[in-house]
């Protein structure tokens, strides 16, 4: 029946057969006994529920300190390679959002970054235990872990993060119009959520409270009844009671201290998310004040500027150049800009070396600007002292050229139509451009394939760097011909049209100057676009190009991306380039100007020459020319044997170096090598816009000919675009309609194209994506570049006119 009573060891000796409680003069020292007992027990749950959160966390965490793979950012040190001279440099990598960024010190991270890759169009490769690849646009980063352990983290976190961000990238909507409603929403969604969280806090305070109260006072009842005395029954219903209290007692602490945790976590994070929250709004608004100073400051100093009775003085430090359409602009628009820019850094302007003209040694002062012939100095031709057999002259003598076909030589005039930028502009700061739909009033009548294709302007400086026997000569002419291609940007200011997958864009000018281009768009997200020219004058060019873009609120950066390869027949040299960083300026108000900043490094490949061309930033406060370009032409052992000087809106020289030496040290504390040259020769000028460019989005000659109707071209043509013909019509209204059709189009087609890919993927089916019907992707042997490379057949499908292969993208 009941349980075998214990004997009492105390002076009472008196044991309950039914209970097993112990007599009522040992009753206190077993109360306190069993107090301790469940205290030491609260104490180890306590140190058990903490050891337990700490192997939690401890578990959540890699060794390297890093968060683990599969959370929103992945950071580590990687090892990439760079080049065959310096090899595989120790890199610090950056997985966020989709974008694996490196910079060469965390240091780094607050200011530079050196590049970036889109995991959403990215493959990822493992070549062996510890290297990993990554390609995407023609880019391919070659990774090296130092353990496998380490390479197996970095491939796990890069393919969840690649599939998060094609989920992502599928979700996101191509209309940033509805952008600002979904901010509203969430952030409704937010208050309502903090308010919920707040008033449960409440509750579960008060709750905790009430149990704390309630649980004292029936301790305290119990206490008092204990102290009592009462019969011998009554006295064993007490202390099971009592038992039963004790353990509410426990229960009841163990309760109030989870949500006393829970409690404090909680409202930490409440505070923590309106901190957010609040931060956020302040960083908005006080985005929306700067701006709006920004443009009432401009406003103010450009109707400063055209008041100012001076402003049409030829200064020292303003000197007026052949395009007399520009005005410089102020110290309050350069002092204007943000500290972590390098657009703006006076001191890093100031070249490397000075030349000095050994003719002429009363030229020195003039000759430290590296424009010893830009104030109009006679120029020497190429052939006086080489084999390139064209003079500086015969630059201009298009017109000479025989087979020379009549074309067009002015386009409609461009409407005058009223547009609120800021209205537009407001939504995207931050925003990758090409994403943005915009109308088309921001743009001008040609397809980014069609400026692509402008590069060709000055091709006869290939022409006759095909004629050169001496590789170093070459080289200039080579270098004069990739500056030569911003020449027509300098008032360009309007957007090129975004080429659809799978557009395309030709010219044909075999009759006239022996060169036959071909572009294709191969692909959309990143926008990549391949270039391929073959002249039958000694030379062949290609070139993959994929152009990221930022709007940074005050000013626009274009930074294309790819490589340029030119070969020469003759003697196989094969020089490869890499294009400068385009910079628009005053994008909300004031006159736009373009600036081009940064270095071109020309390699020749089969020689092992190099030229170092730099593209100086222009700065209020520097006394040397405007979009002044300098370089230096050096053998394979780094000897220095040309100089290059000019500016890329106009000309270039190169002058021959006959001696060096080291010179003093500058006020930056650096010693300059001083060259002593020859006189300088001219190696290009710039032809001057045709009449009337001003009304003509400032065409050159070669620009109004682009997209001129011409009969049998590929049904993809650029010339055949419902949009672009219009706006060039000045139909802009109907031209907007026609551009939302075409965008709207593609998004159907590229929804398709992924549902088929997702259907194929669940029935366990290869699937075959979008492949470009001219190019195909190929490892370039000099570089190890995985580029597009023309596949050839264009030009016979067009002798044939059987395009049956092409899309209808129109």
């Amino acid at each position: 029946m009941g349980r075998v009573a214990a004997p009492c060891s105390g002076p009472g000796r008196f044991v309950s057969f039914l209970t097993a409680v112990p007599c009522l003069p040992c009753k206190q020292q077993q109360r306190q006994r069993r107090r301790r007992r469940n205290l030491s027990t609260a104490v180890d749950r306590g140190r058990g529920r903490r050891m337990s959160e700490l192997g939690k966390s401890a578990a959540s965490t890699p060794a390297s300190g890093t968060p683990a793979p599969g959370s929103d950012t992945y950071k580590g040190w990687l090892f990439k390679w760079t080049n065959y001279i310096k090899g595989y440099q120790r890199r610090w990598f950056v997985l966020s959002n989709g974008l694996l960024s490196y910079y060469r010190t965390q240091a780094e991270m607050a200011h530079t970054c050196r590049g970036t890759i889109n995991l959403a169009t990215a493959h990822i490769d493992t070549e062996d235990a510890c290297n990993i690849v990554l390609s995407s646009g023609g880019r391919t980063y070659h990774l090296k872990a130092s353990t496998e352990v380490e390479r197996q983290r970095w491939v796990t976190a890069l393919e969840l993060a690649k599939a998060k961000a094609i989920r992502m990238m599928n979700d996101q909507s191509d209309d940033s119009a509805d952008e600002e409603p979904t901010s509203q929403s969430d952030n409704s969604e937010i208050h309502g959520t903090l308010k919920t969280l707040a008033s449960k806090l409440d509750d579960l305070s008060t709750c905790n409270d009430l149990i704390a109260k309630h649980g004292a006072a029936l301790q305290r009842s119990l206490s008092e009844l204990e102290s009592l005395r009462v019969p011998l029954e009554g006295g064993e219903k007490i202390k099971a009671v009592n038992e039963r209290a004790t353990l509410f007692r426990i229960t009841s602490n163990a309760m109030i201290n989870a949500c006393r945790d829970f409690l404090d976590l909680a409202e930490s994070h409440s505070r923590r998310w309106q901190r957010v929250l609040q931060h956020e709004r302040e960083q908005r608004t006080h985005l929306e004040e700067t701006i709006e100073q920004l443009a009432k400051q401009h406003n103010s100093l450009e109707r400063a500027w055209r008041e100012a009775p001076s402003h049409t003085v030829n200064t020292p430090d303003t000197p007026n150049t052949d395009t007399g359409v520009s005005v410089k602009p102020r110290k309050e628009e350069a002092s204007d800009e943000d500290e972590d820019t390098e657009y703006f850094d006076a001191m890093e302007d100031s070249p490397a070396f000075i030349t000095v003209t050994a003719t002429d040694l009363s030229q020195h002062r003039h000759s430290q600007s590296n424009l010893s012939g830009a104030s109009g100095g006679h120029p020497y031709d190429w052939n006086q002292e080489d084999n390139c057999s064209i003079s500086s002259n015969d630059f201009s003598g298009k017109e000479l050229q025989p087979h020379r076909r009549r074309r067009r030589t002015q386009i409609p005039e461009k409407p005058n139509y009223s547009l609120n930028l800021w209205s537009i502009m407001k939504n995207c700061i931050g925003k990758e451009l090409s994403k943005i739909p915009m109308p088309v009033n921001f743009n001008e009548p040609l397809s980014m394939l069609q400026r692509l294709t402008e590069d060709l302007e000055y091709h006869e400086l290939l022409d006759k760097a095909a004629r050169c026997e001496n590789s170093l000569e070459q080289m200039c002419l080579v270098a004069a011909f990739s500056v030569s291609s911003y020449s027509t940007t300098v008032h360009r200011t309007a957007k090129p049209f975004n080429p659809l997958l799978g557009e395309t864009y030709e010219l044909d000018r075999l009759e006239e100057f022996g060169y036959r281009s071909i572009c294709e768009q191969v692909s959309h997200h990143p926008p990549a676009a391949a270039h391929h020219v073959m002249s039958q004058r000694g030379w062949t060019l290609w070139q993959e190009i994929t152009i990221a873009s930022k709007f940074r609120g005050k000013y626009l950066s274009i930074m294309p991306l790819g490589a340029i390869h030119l070969q020469f027949h003759a003697s196989g040299n094969h020089y490869v380039w890499r294009k400068v960083t385009s910079t628009v300026h005053n994008i909300i108000v004031g006159k736009l100007w373009i600036d081009q900043s940064g270095d071109i490094d020309i390699v020749n490949h089969s020689t092992k020459e190099t030229c170092q061309l730099k593209f100086s930033p222009y700065s209020y406060f520097s006394r040397e020319v405007p979009r002044k370009v300098t370089g230096v032409v050096m053998d394979s052992d780094s000897q220095a044997h040309y100089i290059l000087s000019g500016t890329w809106d106009d000309k270039m020289e190169s002058a021959k170096i006959v001696q060096s030496s080291r010179g003093s040290s500058s006020s930056e504390g650096k010693q300059k090598t001083v060259y002593q040259t020859l006189s300088p020769k001219l190696l290009w000028k710039k032809y001057p816009l045709p009449d009337n460019a001003e009304n003509m989005y400032y065409f050159s000659s070669l620009a109004l000919t682009l997209n001129e109707e011409e009969e049998g071209v590929c049904l993809t043509d650029s010339r055949l675009r419902p949009d672009q013909r219009l706006m060039e019509a000045g139909r802009w209204d109907e031209a907007n309609s026609e551009k939302q059709r075409l965008e709207e189009r593609q998004r159907a087609t590229r929804r398709k194209r992924e549902a088929d890919a997702s259907e194929a993927i669940d029935e366990g089916r290869e699937f075959e994506g979008y492949n470009p019907l001219w190019f195909h992707q190929r490892t370039d042997e000099r570089t190890g570049e995985t580029i597009y490379v023309y596949k050839g057949g264009y030009w016979e499908a067009k002798e044939r006119q059987d395009w049956r292969m092409c899309l209808e993208i129109f």
